[in-house]
């Protein structure tokens, strides 16, 4: 558990850092940029973030409960036998 919160973590700071682009965006925003408009460079650059990290969080929640319950299923399958004898 203890490694999964770390790479969750490291997942999460690193993200801060990459600043990933389509080449058709990269070329937009370096127009704009160069116009005096940062604005919309910052909330482009948010966006595909959004959009990067999303998926990766609801695949992480259903790992997460799905782990939780098994742990569970198995716990109490330990507890049925260990009475039934």
């Amino acid at each position: 558990m203890k490694r999964f919160l770390f790479l969750s973590f490291f997942f999460f700071v690193s993200i801060q850092f990459s600043f990933a682009q389509c080449a058709m965006c990269r070329t937009s925003l370096e127009n704009n940029i160069s116009n005096g408009e940062g604005g919309i460079a910052s909330t482009i650059n948010f966006g595909i973030l959004y959009l990067f990290v999303t998926p990766y969080l609801l695949v992480g929640v259903v790992a997460y409960f799905w782990y939780k319950n098994s742990r569970k299923n198995v716990s109490e399958k330990s507890i049925s036998s260990n009475t039934g004898k």
